[in-house]
């Protein structure tokens, strides 16, 4: 099963209004779940089952973190802070490859077009470069981790 077999599939899912659906092949088992009780939407599980030459590989599901209520001190400062989204669905990444350094830190001073990270997405490693230019105040992913569309990636200090 192709990565658009499984796309169709979860499609296919979401328009039929059911709630959860298992598919298990030989090789791999997909749970989907949708319209969930908790309000979080779509759950995609993919566990493809191991064979003597592969390792056990599970994706997680993807789905955004609740937002923390800020403190009012704290809200004035996050106002003028701007945040830099996700563009795509993908595997995060600090670094161009394991041996280089981050492109950028807590604290480095950025401008329009600099790459910030690499959001690897279906094999294709994509740059992710800033719109606006200021200073890095916080990375807000772990590195190696899966993003959503939209996810909030750095705050940016335009100031």
């Amino acid at each position: 099963m192709d990565i658009k077999d499984i796309q169709n599939l979860i499609k296919f899912v979401a328009k039929s209004g059911a709630s959860e659906v298992k598919l298990e092949t030989e090789d791999i088992k997909i749970t989907i779940k949708t319209g969930s009780e908790d309000g979080r939407g779509e759950t995609t599980y993919i566990q493809q089952i191991p064979t003597m030459s592969q390792p056990q590989m599970q994706m997680q599901p993807q789905t955004a973190a609740a937002p923390q209520p800020a403190a009012p001190a704290t809200e004035e400062a996050d106002s003028k802070l701007i945040t830099i989204k996700s563009p795509i669905i993908g595997t995060f990444y600090r670094k161009p490859s394991p041996d280089k350094p981050v492109f950028v830190e807590v604290g480095s001073t950025i401008n329009t077009g600099d790459v910030l990270c690499v959001i690897e997405a279906m094999k294709l490693f994509n740059e992710i470069e800033s719109e606006v230019s200021g200073k890095i105040v916080k990375v807000l992913v772990d590195d190696s981790s899966p993003v959503e569309f939209d996810q909030p990636l750095f705050l940016v200090d335009p100031s």
